[in-house]
This record gives C-alpha cells, sequence and structure tokens, in this order.
C-alpha cells in the first residue's frame, strides 16, 4: 500500500477503533479498525510499521484519554496518550515484521492479529509502573455477542476474538477484485466469512448467567454527589459525608414509610467519607447514625491516614449498625494510580512538572485482596480503576467473594470516563459469573447482572439512590478457573510467531 494512503488510513483506524468504545459504543467497528491498522503496516520496515502503529496510537487514546485533562492541564493527558501510542507503534512494527508469515500463509493471518494485539495489551496492561489497560480491545464490547467468551477466558480471550474478526476482514480483503480473481477466489472468500460467523456464534453460544446461584439480598447504591467537580471535590470540609449520610437517611425514612425495601447492604462510593472517619469522632459518629437508620452494614471509601507519616491509604471499610466500623473487614486498594494516588520518582517527575506536588501525600497500596465478610455477603471489593486489572479483580473471586463491587470517584473526570469503567464492570461480571455493581460519587453508578446487562445505571453530575435485588453467585466460570493462562499461552504464541517470521526472513535472504 502506498504510504500517501497508509497514513491517513493509520490515522482513520485509530478513530474507527474510538467509535467502538463508550461513550460511542459502536462495537461492530473494532474488527474494521484493527483490519486498518493491519492493512496499512502490512509488508513495512519495521520502523515504517512503528511510525503507522503510532499515528493509529495517537487518534486512538489522545481523545479516549480526554477527561485526563480536565483539570491536571494538557501535559499528564499529552504525556499519557504519547506512552500507550507507543504500545500500537509496537504492534505496527510487529505487524510488518511478521508480514513474511502472512504472506506465506494466508489462512493464518487472522490468528497473526489475534495473537498480536493480545501480546501488544499484555505488555501495556503492566508496564510501566503496573501499566495502564484502558482501551483494551475487549473493553469495547459490552453490547456485543463476543462478550460471552469473557466466561472462558476473560478479557484476553474478548481481545483475541475482536483481533481475529479484524484480521478475516484482512484475509477477506487482500486481494485484487477484478472479476476473474474474485471468481477464482470464492472457496477462501466463503471459508472467511463462514470463519467470521463461526466466531460471532461461538459468543452467542457460551452460557452466562450467576455460577451456583445463591441467596438474594437488596443492596442499594447511595451516590451523594459532590459540592463541584475537579480536584477540589472534597475543599469544602466534611461536604461530601454529609450528602451521603443525608441520601442515606432518607432512603432510611422511606423503608420506615413502607415505600422502599429494606436493604441489606448500603454501598458508598471511593471518597464518599471526605475525613478519616476512624480519626475524626464527628465524621464517624454521622455514618454510625446512617448505618443505624438504615438498619444495614453500610460499605465506606474513606481515604485513611497512615500508617506511616505522610502517608495515606484509600480503603473500603464496612461499618455496621450498632457497633461502628468492623476493622477487621477493611480493604486498601492494591494498585494506586501512579503520578495521581502516589509519585514514582518524585524528584525526577518534578522536572517534568510542578502538577506532580499537588499529589502531597503517597498512597500505600494494600497486601490482600478486597473480600468482605458483610452478613448476608461476602463482597469482592475493588476500586475505581482497579476494575480494569485481570488479577485483581479475580482474587476476590477466587477468595470466596459472592457480589462484585466497585467503588469509585468519578468527579475528576467525566461522564465518558465513567461509561468506559462501566463497560468494564460489565466484562468483569460476564467473566466470572457474578452480579456487580459501580458505586461512584457523581455518576454513573448501576448494577450488572452476569450476563452484563446494566440496570439502574444513574445519570452524572447528580445524587441518586437506586435499590435492586441481587442474587449471590457461589461457583466459577472456565475464566475464574484458569485465571491468566490464557493470555500466557497466547502470548507465547506471540513470541513464537515473531520469531518464526525471524527464520522464515533469515532464509529468504540466504
Amino acid at each position: 500500500m502506498p504510504l500517501r494512503v497508509a497514513a491517513p488510513l493509520a490515522v482513520a483506524a485509530g478513530l474507527v477503533l474510538l467509535a467502538a468504545f463508550p461513550p460511542y459504543g459502536v462495537w461492530p467497528l473494532a474488527p474494521v479498525g484493527v483490519a486498518m491498522l493491519g492493512a496499512a503496516a502490512h509488508r513495512r520496515r519495521m520502523r515504517a510499521g512503528a511510525g503507522l502503529g503510532f499515528l493509529t496510537g495517537v487518534a486512538l487514546f489522545a481523545p479516549m484519554l480526554e477527561w485526563t485533562n480536565l483539570h491536571t492541564g494538557y501535559l499528564p493527558w499529552l504525556l499519557l496518550s504519547l506512552l500507550q501510542a507507543g504500545y500500537l507503534a509496537l504492534l505496527g512494527a510487529a505487524t510488518g515484521w511478521v508480514s513474511p508469515l502472512a504472506d506465506r500463509w494466508r489462512a493464518g493471518w487472522p490468528v497473526l492479529t489475534g495473537l498480536l494485539w493480545v501480546g501488544q495489551e499484555a505488555l501495556r496492561d503492566r508496564t510501566p509502573f503496573g501499566g495502564f489497560p484502558w482501551g483494551r480491545l475487549a473493553f469495547g464490547q459490552d453490547g456485543s455477542p463476543l462478550l460471552p467468551l469473557a466466561a472462558l477466558g476473560g478479557a484476553p480471550l474478548v481481545t483475541f476474538a475482536v483481533a481475529l474478526l479484524g484480521g478475516l476482514l484482512l484475509f477477506l480483503a487482500w486481494r485484487p477484485w477484478s472479476r476473474p480473481a474474485v471468481l477464482a477466489a470464492r472457496r477462501p472468500l466463503a471459508a472467511g466469512v463462514a470463519a467470521a460467523l463461526a466466531v460471532l456464534g461461538a459468543g452467542l453460544a457460551v452460557p452466562t448467567g450467576v455460577r451456583g446461584g445463591g441467596d438474594q439480598v437488596t443492596v442499594a447504591i447511595v451516590q451523594g454527589n459532590v459540592p463541584r467537580l475537579g480536584l477540589d471535590f472534597n475543599a469544602q470540609r466534611q461536604a461530601v459525608l454529609n450528602n451521603h449520610v443525608e441520601a442515606t437517611l432518607a432512603l432510611a425514612a422511606r423503608v420506615a414509610a413502607g415505600a422502599e425495601a429494606r436493604p441489606d447492604l448500603v454501598v458508598w462510593p471511593e471518597n464518599s467519607s471526605d475525613i478519616d472517619p476512624l480519626r475524626n469522632p464527628e465524621a464517624g459518629e454521622r455514618i454510625s447514625a446512617a448505618a443505624d437508620a438504615i438498619g444495614a452494614p453500610v460499605l465506606v471509601g474513606a481515604v485513611l491516614l497512615g500508617p506511616g507519616a505522610g502517608q495515606v491509604r484509600n480503603a473500603g471499610l464496612l461499618w455496621r449498625p450498632g457497633t461502628g466500623p468492623d476493622l477487621e473487614q477493611l480493604y486498601t486498594k492494591r494498585h494506586p494510580v501512579p503520578f495521581a494516588e502516589y509519585v514514582p520518582l518524585r524528584d525526577l517527575a518534578r522536572m517534568v512538572s510542578s502538577q506532580v506536588d499537588r499529589v502531597r501525600m503517597d498512597f500505600v497500596p494494600g497486601a490482600t485482596p478486597g473480600v468482605l465478610r458483610a452478613g448476608p455477603a461476602v463482597l469482592g471489593d475493588v476500586i475505581c480503576f482497579e476494575v480494569a486489572y485481570d488479577g485483581i479483580v479475580r482474587d476476590t473471586v477466587t477468595g470466596g467473594a459472592q457480589l462484585l463491587v466497585v467503588q469509585t470517584n468519578n468527579a475528576t473526570f467525566d461522564v465518558a470516563e465513567a461509561r468506559q469503567q462501566l463497560a468494564m464492570v460489565r466484562l468483569r461480571a460476564v467473566e466470572h459469573g457474578r452480579a456487580a455493581l459501580m458505586a461512584s460519587t457523581v455518576g454513573v453508578s448501576g448494577f450488572v447482572d452476569p450476563d452484563g446487562r446494566v440496570s439502574g445505571a444513574t445519570g452524572f453530575n447528580t445524587a441518586a439512590v437506586v435499590v435492586r435485588q441481587l442474587r449471590l453467585g457461589d461457583g466459577r466460570t472456565p475464566a475464574t478457573v484458569v485465571g491468566v493462562w490464557p493470555e500466557v499461552a497466547l502470548a507465547g504464541l506471540t513470541v513464537a510467531a515473531l520469531l518464526g517470521a525471524a527464520v522464515l526472513r533469515r532464509r529468504s535472504r540466504a
């Protein structure tokens, strides 16, 4: 393909991929974007392939991550977008590198495409500083017939299926389109179409739903809202906490009047207590008043001081009626966000931007999964961006979680970010056969069935209380059982493909 065509095609690939993700959600465009990048980078030298992949990455990530510049300026957004685009540059280089394999075994082109995308995401999800999995192909398939594949192999398998479909489009389209050539290729074309339909049919054939269905519980999400959006959402002392207390007291009044069923559990979002309730008696008393009034345990999101000087913890803490905080049922976020909740290499980072000093105290990571025993249910608690990390969510389910809970604070972002996060919750519910919920300070909050359907979704930047009855899950899906191994196997095959291309290139030179 001439470079004058390939370069704009690579940019268009990123924009097409972007449209597959929330808030747009046109999931069929994801394989199209994969195919467009594959076509642009095919038969390129590695440097040219990297450049084309980088163009795709910038076109995808710069608008997708625009919410990161709402309150911190353009530099963090620009650096993060360019870093993520760098991984697609590696993908573009790898696509050019394996072109001899795709040309020699044309029927294997779809599989090669799937492997390269899984390998790229496996690397991006883990590096640097623990990785940033936003924008995985799987997270744009929340309304797709491919979503049930998550129950078999998690997000990596869904990504593989999406990229495989993109590779099938390449297989079908990369040929002369004169009438004699099309007639001569009728069988390969028919086989490619049949394979695409088989991939989609495989997704529809996978059963989803509660695994080992247990008791039903009534759960309330309290979205108390904040005085103002932005980094100073909690600048008005105790206002965020008061919003959540008042909303819970209002729910208790409706329960007492018989207008609402009494919940077995109330979930508040991340940072719903803007004051450490374990050290501030007034804050603790307010939460106790809410828990006592509703007569159910409240999962509170709080920033707790310590354990050391200048350190804090982002925690989910169970607050029981009558007895107060249950310190044995406390989850500390295991994966604090670098440069937002802690600053690695602070002195060096300060040379790039003084904005890093807005993070005055580093958040300390927790060491144990968020398995909280709330009485009527065992919760799998993850906080905010942790929902994007496969192992953090799975660890709660293997630890006994019957209900997945995502506590988040979207007050420093926008509705697009919130909807992208809810799409991840939908995948996790299907992946582990568990009902799930997302509780946000400002929205979007909502409940998710184990088949991925959303109910009770709230608006953005508003106060809301939603109550639903959920069925607990106790069994395990194949994805829960096998864990990281499908990704390991696919990544291993990716390395084998890269090595195979090297051997083929060496033989062609000999």
